[in-house]
């Protein structure tokens, strides 16, 4: 009925791609958080270390061991880890990025009580993304700590908060200015052996002089580097496809939908689809907001989505109940659908349900 299909060789492709792009040295982190961006994390994180992936990450915990139960040995680094969660993290030999004293006091607490030494953790500043990070008044903090702590620092890492805006762009450039700062004063302090890293999909593109030891890629498996151009360069990996299920006239001036969402401004036809809020597609995308590819043609959705279903303008298409739909994929990739939305494809391929059967292309 409903499924999302995932092309690996697609995968490899934005892989072999970004790589190229890289200082032969330069370490990949495969971000595969929220079920791999909604793809399916364990068919991901298998495809990405087949093709030679450094690391995976993770945002949370649970998502973690999920890879740990299913055999995934490769070194897994856990974004936003909660204190709650730290005794199955360290059960589950994850890698925690630190991020306030808190977390750290809390971590390095348990370590000891486990008697444990050199737990690998990595350290997240924030240089002015201001989500999570320790601040850059921490730097001497957090050096002295290093001293007396149970940990082996694999990296220090921050965010770019507009990696993917034209250049010059004076927040980026603040951010990277501080960064640099914090860099220097730990190699200063005598951790030369730690990785740094600041850029994700986008920086990669943009700031190519910035790759320090690692990047970390996350959408740009999926094809997209959130600006056109780059995009070019990429290949989407998903199509989401629905059938029709049923088809039937409505006369000029019939309404359509719940809330009389539409009104028929001429006679026509409506297709139905099986697929609704419940599996991802927003009700923003109702009345004529976007459309979808019917036998290569384009019908636009009318009425308001509902949770189950979608109604879709036919008119004269050809087509019959049973027919395959492709709500985004080939002609209308993830990021045209989402921008009828004022969104991104990230938002979106994350937000289809798991009642759409997820379908691998290798």
């Amino acid at each position: 009925m409903n499924r999302l299909e995932i092309d690996l060789k697609k995968l490899e492709h934005n892989f072999i791609t970004l790589k190229s792009l890289l200082n032969k040295k330069t370490k990949i982190i495969g971000v595969v958080k929220a079920d791999a961006y909604g793809s399916g994390q364990l068919k991901i994180a298998k495809k990405l270390i087949s093709l030679g992936i450094d690391i995976l990450a993770v945002g949370y915990t649970p998502e973690g061991i999920n890879l740990r139960k299913l055999d995934i040995k490769i070194p897994i680094i856990v974004f936003y880890p909660q204190i709650l969660n730290l005794p199955e993290l360290i059960k589950n030999k994850l890698e925690p990025s630190l991020y306030s004293k808190k977390i750290w006091a809390s971590f390095k607490n348990i370590i000891k009580e486990k008697k444990i030494n050199n737990y690998p953790v990595h350290i997240k500043y924030n240089t002015g993304l201001n989500r999570l990070g320790f601040s850059t008044d921490d730097v001497t903090w957090i050096e002295q700590e290093i001293k007396t702590s149970p940990f082996m620092i694999k990296s220090i890492y921050s965010h770019l908060g507009e990696s993917e805006s034209q250049k010059p762009n004076e927040a980026c450039e603040n951010q990277i200015v501080s960064f640099e700062k914090i860099k220097k004063s730990h190699e200063n302090n005598g951790n030369r052996d730690i990785d740094f890293h600041i850029l994700n999909t986008s920086g990669i593109f943009n700031y190519p002089n910035l790759q320090y030891d690692a990047v970390r890629i996350g959408i740009g498996f999926h094809g997209y580097a959130n600006n056109n151009n780059w995009d070019k360069k990429l290949k989407p990996i998903t199509k989401l496809k629905s059938i029709i299920t049923q088809i039937h006239k409505v006369k000029k001036g019939d309404l359509v939908g719940y809330n009389s969402g539409w009104k028929a401004p001429k006679d026509t036809k409506i297709a139905v689809l099986p697929i609704g809020h419940a599996d991802g597609i927003s009700r923003s995308y109702s009345n004529s907001n976007a459309w979808v590819n019917v036998n290569g043609m384009k019908a636009y959705i009318v009425g308001n989505i509902c949770m189950d279903m979608l109604m879709i303008d036919i008119g004269n298409i050809l087509c019959n109940e049973g027919d395959e739909v492709e709500i985004f994929g080939q002609l209308n990739s993830a990021n045209d659908f989402s921008k009828k939305n004022k969104t991104i494809p990230y938002e979106l391929i994350t937000s289809i349900g798991p009642r759409v059967k997820r379908v691998f292309l290798s």
